[in-house]
């Protein structure tokens, strides 16, 4: 993902600095802008893969400028704001934003959010295979030696993020805060269940996913 060029949109200097340090960190190629008008003037002349838009700006506010960039592209776009009020986040949501963020907020959990984004949307694979577990990406169907195995939309999103990170180890948090997402309630209990089903499902392919010690769970295929 370290080849992913972020467009930051924000006014406020210091929090445009914040954000784009922790992204440089990951690898991410990093171009900023402090307007909305400016905004659409790089998303005009260079590509990018991924935008990170606060609403309160001047000359264009993040409404505008999402909404002009949904006429012409599905680019994945975060926005974010200081307000909290739900009519506010529906209404990002309608005009085509993929994820919305209310200040404060901890950059580590951007940056997670970056990621899961970008993964999802730059899927380069159309299918998955792994001797004899198959996932048709497009499709949302999984198959077990050329068998379609029914699952739940959970237990399909559960074992896409981990084929997504095969060979780490995730701990319940991760997966429980990737999958469900991070203003979920409930407990990491949750995650040991659909862990349970989901190597029910896979019947002779639920070795794929191993327990971590300590840890959580990795999905790994021996060679």
């Amino acid at each position: 993902m370290s080849d992913k060029k972020i467009l930051i949109v924000e006014d406020e200097s210091r929090m445009r600095r914040l954000i784009s340090d922790y992204l440089k960190k990951e690898g991410y190629s990093i171009i900023e802008a402090d307007n909305g008008k400016k905004a659409i003037d790089i998303f005009s002349s260079e590509k990018i893969d991924l935008i990170i838009l606060d609403i309160m700006m001047p000359k264009y506010d993040g409404w505008t400028v999402c909404r002009e960039i949904r006429k012409i592209s599905n680019i994945p776009i975060i926005m974010l704001t200081a307000r909290s009020e739900e009519s506010d986040e529906l209404f990002g949501f309608e005009l085509g934003a993929d994820e919305y963020i209310t200040k404060p907020f901890s950059p580590k959990i951007l940056v997670a959010r970056v990621k899961a984004l970008l993964k999802r949307s730059y899927m380069e694979e159309e299918k998955i295979s792994y001797d004899g577990l198959e996932i048709d990406v497009n499709g949302h169907r999984v198959f077990i030696e050329g068998r379609e195995i029914e699952m739940t939309p959970k237990e399909y999103e559960l074992l896409i993020f981990m084929t997504q990170n095969k060979g780490a180890a995730l701990s319940r948090e991760q997966i429980l805060n990737s999958v469900w997402g991070y203003d979920y309630f409930g407990d990491l209990r949750t995650v040991d269940t659909h862990i349970k089903r989901l190597r029910m499902k896979l019947e002779n392919k639920s070795n794929y996913i191993q327990t971590v010690r300590g840890v959580g769970y990795r999905f790994e295929v021996d060679k």
